[in-house]
């Protein structure tokens, strides 16, 4: 029995990094019986067989997982965002914090080419007085990949954003191997328009990087679902109001007495983030949880 993680899984295999190889696995046939799916970036323990018919014995406990795409033990999202061409989209960064949040994945922010303009501090500062990190990035003189790569070393992350924001730019600036040309595919990864669909992780920068399909961007929908009242617990900024609400029914999207509607009319919580909370807190809250 040797330790490792899941790297890819493909067609009913799996494939396992451990001891500095990797290995074709099958799934023990309780998993299917208990329900219990292996999902890339699981660490697990496995048994080679002497004819190569090596097994998934144990699936080790998860810190996280998602569903669209199947990632488990995720430690950071990159929430890749451009500030023009196209032009930043605030709530699509809210909607991707939310899911980072409600899963314990540490969100960062990625403003991406800086070069042509469009106020970067100011979206800057939204999200680090929300208490994000945030890297702005030049294209065009790959300035702030540094500090994404140092972010890398010794997590696993994906990348999240919508096409023609600059990931391609940004991830061939952090490893020019991985050759990624701007609409088309990765020769290193083998990601094509027709091949088949999956996730996998790549070491990258002292890392694993999750080359999701296109790296794009993961939905709010019900397959990520977070509901009315796990939402509060998702924007990091309302957490010093927390119990300061004049009635403890407070939905925090406009009640007279609200701490947090207070906080943004003074300022100190961003209005577009609290625009985002009641967007997102008006749809959760037509979702029944028996619904799930």
């Amino acid at each position: 029995m040797i330790k490792g993680k899941i790297i890819k899984g493909i067609g009913g295999f799996y494939y396992v990094e451990a001891a500095e190889a990797v290995y074709e696995c099958k799934a023990r046939g309780n998993f299917r019986n208990k329900s219990i799916t292996p999902l890339v970036g699981d660490d697990v323990e496995i048994s080679l067989g002497v004819k190569g018919d090596n097994r998934i014995e144990t699936i080790l406990p998860r810190r996280n997982s998602l569903i669209r795409p199947p990632l488990a033990n995720l430690d950071t999202l990159f929430i890749v965002s451009s500030l023009r061409d196209p032009d930043i989209n605030l709530f699509n960064i809210d909607k991707m914090t939310v899911i980072a949040e409600h899963n314990s994945i540490e969100p960062v922010i990625v403003l991406t080419k800086t070069d042509l303009g469009g106020g970067s501090s100011e979206y800057a500062d939204i999200y680090k007085k929300a208490g994000f990190t945030v890297i702005e990035c030049n294209n065009l003189s790959g300035e702030g990949s540094l500090l994404v790569r140092e972010l890398l070393r010794g997590k696993t992350s994906a990348f999240s954003g919508n096409t023609g924001v600059g990931k391609s730019s940004l991830l061939n600036a952090i490893d020019p191997s991985l050759e990624l040309k701007t609409g088309e595919t990765s020769k290193k990864l083998g990601r094509g328009r027709h091949t088949t669909r999956h996730c996998q992780l790549y070491r990258v920068a002292g890392g694993y990087v999750a080359d999701t399909p296109g790296f794009s961007s993961f939905e709010l929908d019900k397959t990520e679902t977070v509901l009315k009242d796990e939402l509060f617990d998702c924007f990091r900024e309302f957490a010093p109001y927390f119990g300061k609400c004049r009635f403890t029914s407070c939905s925090h999207t406009g009640e007279k007495g609200c701490a947090v509607c207070e906080a943004v009319a003074r300022g100190e919580i961003a209005e577009s983030r609290h625009k985002s909370y009641v967007r997102l807190y008006n749809s959760a809250k037509n979702i029944n949880e028996w619904e799930l």
